[in-house]
């Protein structure tokens, strides 16, 4: 392929579209001159950069660069604390939750009883990093891993609704049921996955919670408790499982927005 960029032509960074006909992938690389001549001119003729990782996205948005993913949805990727403050500062309906250093550590047990939710703010990805705190023991245990302690209200629930966004258009959405004994509906963690009366309005709230975070590339995790949704958290590196059991395949999914247009939604 020439410099010149035919309208089916796409230059992306990241591996995630690699293989795909119609997308040229360059590669992340870290000094922006390891990329050669030609490589150069074709990211700076680029109309969109494909995956272009948190490190170039910053750049390109600098530059006025259109970007797929946002960058919106790497700046808060693995990010607790940022999408938490997030939510509250939008008016999406989350779990009451608060943070605290290590001086403030003593006045966890002021603000929450037993038993409530202590994640880990970063690594926290497949429920790893996720702790139900049943007694002072369990706190203690969960402070030791962590200067900032992410602490969160326990919502009792059997299940609850991943919704898997793309371009901000809701491609799938299932069920993930937790394990007997398990509080976790992670599917690492012997959760079950279900495609049963999936609950519109939580899909629409899902639908909603894109559009407002900018987050264009998302698997969205919510919980209905007490007759209202609640959004947990945004994940940017979502589970395949759903995906494979529905026989779709991400990387064609990716294909077909990239070539109609519907990728690029205000992106």
């Amino acid at each position: 392929m020439t410099c010149d960029q035919s309208p089916k032509s796409f230059v992306a960074l990241g591996s995630r579209l690699k293989g795909v006909p119609e997308v040229v992938t360059l590669g992340v690389k870290p000094n922006f001159l390891d990329y050669t001549p030609r490589e150069q001119r074709l990211i700076k003729e680029a109309e969109v950069i494909l995956f272009p990782t948190l490190n170039y996205a910053q750049f390109f948005t600098t530059l006025g660069k259109r970007i797929f993913p946002s960058l919106e949805t790497y700046l808060y990727a693995d990010e607790k604390i940022k999408q938490t403050t997030l939510f509250y500062m939008l008016g999406i309906p989350h779990p009451r939750t608060r943070f605290y250093f290590p001086l403030h550590h003593c006045e966890i047990l002021k603000d929450f009883s037993f038993p409530f939710v202590a994640k880990l703010a970063r690594g926290s990805a497949r429920g790893r990093g996720v702790f139900l705190i049943k007694d002072q023991r369990d706190l203690e245990i969960y402070l030791t891993r962590t200067k900032v302690a992410y602490i969160q209200e326990y919502l009792p629930h059997e299940r609850d609704l991943r919704v898997v966004l793309i371009g901000y258009d809701p491609v799938i959405a299932y069920w993930r049921i937790r394990a007997e004994e398990e509080f976790r509906t992670n599917i690492s963690c012997g959760g079950t996955i279900s495609f049963d009366a999936i609950d519109r309005s939580g899909v629409e709230l899902a639908c909603r919670v894109a559009w407002a975070c900018k987050f264009n590339d998302v698997g969205l995790d919510l919980i209905h408790s007490g007759g209202r949704w609640y959004v947990i958290e945004a994940n940017m590196k979502y589970g395949r499982q759903g995906l494979k059991l529905k026989g779709m395949k991400l990387k064609e999914i990716f294909r077909q927005k990239l070539l109609t247009g519907e990728l690029f939604k205000q992106c």
